[in-house]
């Protein structure tokens, strides 16, 4: 008996010690992370069309230096590397998330259906509502756009919501119905699209193809309040996510209330996403890329694999945006565009993957 006993106690010893180790690698892999985020940080505000080295460009931050470099930081490039924190980071923990509670590693805003719900959205705003209330399609309301947008985002994900809590599909084929309402926003787009002018086109194409530079100061401010409110919800249920990687069935044993947890996590999950799509525009992949490459970096221990999708989520935006900004500049092209190019190849390869099983 004494020698189980021990045999025992060994065991346990060596796994607690293995967890530990493990706790303290995911800590130092997401103190990397967050380096080469601020790193990143520092190379875009750099960065421009006059770039300057990264001591200027900090300096400038603070208010030191010539009036031209703090316009151009301050006033141009500080609100676009903002804009990218909170988006990024607001996608990317969306898609973990809902890939957690859909039980589908394809699950994100953009293929459950949500950022086309906002296209939609934006679409008719421009289109319809603004020229109606304005009488003239000579300019562009961004206020109402985003509104309408989150409008057409909110929809999808209130429809999304609906089958999963009806249980008329299983939790991974709700992918099903965001391919069919993004087939519906695509076909209405179209149609409200066929009647427009070539310079109403031309606005309604530039919402489409993403940009960091559009959302003002009041409009990040919303956009980080709602970000910090659904990331609170997203951290408090960080075990059960967990619980849900073995199975709803698993998760349901260990005292979890699968269908709340799964409910509350896709409205939570499109708010947010609708939150920072109706101000950006549809940059696309995001939150698909972000946490699978978490996965690889820290594992699927949703207590690491928040923080680490989340800073990943920013570090891809703002990447995306150095190159969209840097490869032809002075052109700045399409963030939206940028980021398909990462995350068209992976949505590929997780196909591949999943074909192969």
């Amino acid at each position: 008996m004494h020698a189980a006993d021990h045999t025992l106690q060994g065991r346990a010893k060596a796994i607690t010690a293995s967890q530990k180790h493990l706790e303290r690698r995911n800590m130092v892999r997401i103190g990397v992370l967050v380096l080469v985020l601020l790193v990143t940080a520092a190379v875009a505000l750099a960065c421009g069309a006059s770039s300057l080295d990264i001591p200027t460009s900090l300096a400038a931050l603070f208010g030191q230096g010539s009036p031209s470099d703090i316009a151009a930081v301050q006033g141009i490039r500080l609100p676009r590397v903002v804009c990218a924190l909170i988006s990024g980071a607001g996608l990317a923990l969306a898609g973990a998330v809902l890939q957690s509670v859909l039980e589908n590693p394809l699950a994100s805003s953009s293929t459950v259906g949500i950022s086309q719900g906002a296209g939609f959205g934006a679409t008719f705003a421009i289109l319809i509502i603004i020229p109606a209330l304005t009488g003239t399609t000579a300019t562009v309301n961004m206020g109402m756009t985003a509104l309408f947008a989150f409008v057409g985002a909110m929809i999808s994900s209130l429809v999304v919501l609906a089958f999963s809590r009806m249980g008329l599909l299983r939790p991974e084929s709700i992918i099903l119905v965001g391919v069919a309402l993004s087939a519906l926003w695509a076909g209405g787009s179209t149609i409200i699209q066929y009647f427009a002018e070539d310079v109403e086109l031309a606005k309604v194409m530039f919402w489409q193809f993403g940009d960091l530079g559009r959302a003002t100061w009041p409009q990040m401010g919303f956009m980080f309040v709602v970000g910090c409110i659904c990331a609170v919800y997203f951290f408090a249920n960080r075990w059960n996510y967990n619980a849900l990687q073995n199975g709803g069935h698993v998760a349901g044993g260990l005292g979890v209330s699968v269908d709340r947890v799964r409910v509350l996590g896709v409205l939570f999950a499109s708010i947010m996403a609708a939150a920072m799509v109706s101000f950006v525009g549809l940059i696309n992949f995001i939150g698909l890329i972000a946490p699978h490459i978490a996965r690889r970096i820290v594992g699927n221990d949703y207590r690491y694999l928040l923080p680490a999708s989340l800073v990943l989520g920013s570090v891809i935006m703002l990447a995306s945006d150095l190159i969209a900004r840097m490869i032809i500049s002075p052109i700045i092209l399409p963030i939206g565009a940028i980021t398909s190019f990462l995350g068209a190849p992976l949505f590929l390869y997780l196909l591949y993957r999943g074909y192969r099983r």
